[in-house]
């Protein structure tokens, strides 16, 4: 059957929404592009989500694509790097699909798990680019695996701009337990990983 949103990323979503509790009161969507993600968190029970993407003509499709959606969506154009009124506080639920090898991979990570409040959960859905031997067999083990799923789903076209990826699965590992210490980071089908980090409560050290 036909997915009219399904796509390599889109595959994960649920993912995501899972880390969506009774306890959850804010998400941040990281590069929300027309923010299907976004509508998805708050369906899964957020309070209060907010899509950022650098690209204002997103923004605009993710906010035309909200309206009559119930309350506790809002968007906000800038790059996740610089100190925007809107991320002033930090979020319980922080997600980003696709984006994270667009910027520069430390201060990506650093700055994605300021933006996550005690307790709360940083989850990464991305790319890397294969180097090793193992990778090149990784990535071709996907090829068959996506051409089934396109005759049998359809692939969405999500419109957002793309960038080359330069970061190695080994980089991103190496990374992720200097910044981010207790990760999960695991290899997916469709040439995807995604990485969950949950960050220490108040008063855990």
């Amino acid at each position: 059957m036909s997915d009219p949103y399904w796509n390599h990323s889109t595959h994960y979503f649920p993912v995501l929404t899972r880390l969506v509790g009774p306890g959850t009161r804010t998400a941040l969507d990281v590069g929300c592009g027309e923010g299907l993600l976004t509508r998805r968190l708050r369906a899964a029970g957020a309070a209060e989500v907010l899509g950022l993407d650098l690209d204002p003509e997103q923004v605009d499709r993710a906010r035309r694509a909200a309206e009559g959606s119930p309350t506790g969506l809002d968007y906000l154009a800038g790059d996740v790097l610089d100190p925007l009124p809107g991320l002033a506080e930090p979020f319980d639920v922080v997600t980003t699909v696709a984006t994270l090898h667009h910027l520069p991979l430390d201060a990506g990570l650093r700055r994605l798990r300021d933006l996550v409040a005690p307790g709360g959960t940083l989850a990464v859905v991305g790319l890397t680019r294969p180097r090793t031997a193992w990778d090149w067999a990784v990535s071709a083990a996907g090829v068959p695996a996506a051409k089934i799923a396109r005759r049998r789903r359809g692939e969405w076209e999500h419109g957002s701009p793309i960038a080359e990826v330069t970061t190695s699965h080994a980089e991103l590992r190496t990374a992720a337990r200097e910044i981010l210490p207790g990760a999960r980071l695991r290899r997916r089908l469709y040439w995807r990983y995604t990485l969950v980090w949950r960050a220490p409560g108040a008063g855990e050290g």
